[in-house]
């Protein structure tokens, strides 16, 4: 019986721990008014190669990143506005002609309407510590991205939540072209 009170007290301070977190802090057991938006990368904005060079040779890269995964959990209910937070998981490569154990990837989070126009767009960075190795991943959490509904009666479903790396005009064009390199390519 004791060691039963001991467990539910435990759980209790777990969950009070939790209350930073803006999606927990309500314990509200009701379920969400909708569904959540899908979240995504954008396929064009999701890997990024930086060149020292012109040729855009392997024996040219710096640095290059890869958005390899988008997860998204949001709370709403009744009129209260949405919000959502978006975890990121990110692979980072150090090329041939890297010059630093690290390096900072700008990336971007994006609320739009389904398909449609973009209603809010935030700029992040993410570090990348190579340390001696030539590869690192991060997962990065965005909490508290607000999704804009104009009442009730709009779900989570009309709306989309897309990330990707902010790329120079060249680096888009070098996506849009299907380039890329794999390490392990010929192996």
């Amino acid at each position: 019986m004791i060691m039963r009170v001991l467990a539910v007290l435990a759980a209790g301070l777990m969950l009070a721990a939790c209350g930073s977190n803006p999606l927990t802090r309500a314990l509200d057991s009701r379920q969400n008014a909708g569904p959540c938006p899908p979240v995504a990368a954008l396929y064009d904005a999701s890997r990024i190669v930086e060149f020292s060079g012109d040729t855009n040779s392997f024996h040219e890269i710096t640095y290059s990143g890869e958005i390899t995964g988008v997860d998204l959990v949001c709370r709403y209910l009744d009129d209260q506005p949405m919000r959502a937070e978006v975890e990121i998981d990110f692979a980072f490569g150090k090329g041939p002609q890297a010059d630093s154990n690290r390096h900072t990837y700008r990336y971007w989070v994006a609320v739009t309407r389904r398909s449609s126009k973009v209603l809010a767009k935030q700029y992040f960075t993410v570090d990348a510590n190579f340390a001696g190795n030539t590869i690192d991943g991060r997962r990065e959490v965005i909490q508290d991205i607000l999704v804009p509904r104009a009442d009730e009666t709009i779900s989570g479903s009309n709306f989309e939540v897309i990330v990707g790396f902010d790329l120079t005009d060249e680096q888009l064009a070098f996506n849009r072209e299907g380039r890329r390199f794999r390490l392990d390519a010929g192996s």
